[in-house]
């Protein structure tokens, strides 16, 4: 289920530059922001799973595999 958020106190220049940003894309501000929220969520379960995956001491990955590991658990 989607939720809002909303932020505050955003500067001028600040919302000006992502709006910019936006439309050189051909997106909506929301849209944008969206993305780079989702981005940035994403990122974040990157960094677990690579964090758990150098838990394991015994399992030696190169970096094209964990890379391929990445990829599969952000496809999918």
């Amino acid at each position: 289920m989607a939720v809002a958020i909303q932020i505050k106190d955003v500067p001028e220049e600040v919302r000006d530059a992502l709006a910019a940003r936006a439309e050189a894309r051909g997106q909506s501000t929301q849209t944008y922001l969206r993305s780079l929220l989702e981005r940035e969520y994403q990122a974040g379960r990157n960094r677990q799973l690579l964090e758990a995956l150098a838990g394991h001491r015994s399992l030696t990955l190169t970096a094209k595999e964990v890379a391929a590991v990445v990829r599969a658990d952000r496809d999918g």
